[in-house]
């Protein structure tokens, strides 16, 4: 059961139109590049709880888009899906999802500067 919902997500992940192409790979650098930054100002432990919240957040937070969309065959707030021709088309996400992601990095950023 498991190895089918990683299965799907994969699937979904490589060939959704969702993201501009060039945003699912500067997202890849933007992450490494921050946790770089995060590494040299605090020190290796505390970039790896910071990369370990936000690995955690936005996995609950992608959990959260996959459940109400009903496996991403729904449309619901900012994923906009549509079927054309029994082919379901995929609209840009932006309004709630990009806020979310931005409010991850500050949560995380804002627990490491607690402990």
């Amino acid at each position: 059961m498991l190895r089918e919902f990683i299965r799907t997500d994969a699937s979904f992940l490589k060939t959704h139109t969702t993201q501009p192409k060039w945003w699912k790979i500067s997202k890849i650098f933007v992450l490494l590049g921050a946790l770089i930054a995060v590494g040299f100002i605090f020190n290796v432990w505390k970039a790896a709880v910071w990369l370990g919240v936000i690995v955690v957040l936005t996995t609950a937070m992608h959990f959260m888009y996959r459940i109400k969309t009903h496996v991403y065959t729904k449309t619901w707030m900012d994923f906009k899906v549509w079927e054309v021709d029994g082919k379901l088309i995929y609209g840009r996400i932006g309004f709630m999802y990009y806020p979310l992601v931005a409010a991850i990095f500050v949560i995380a950023t804002a627990i490491i500067l607690l402990i």
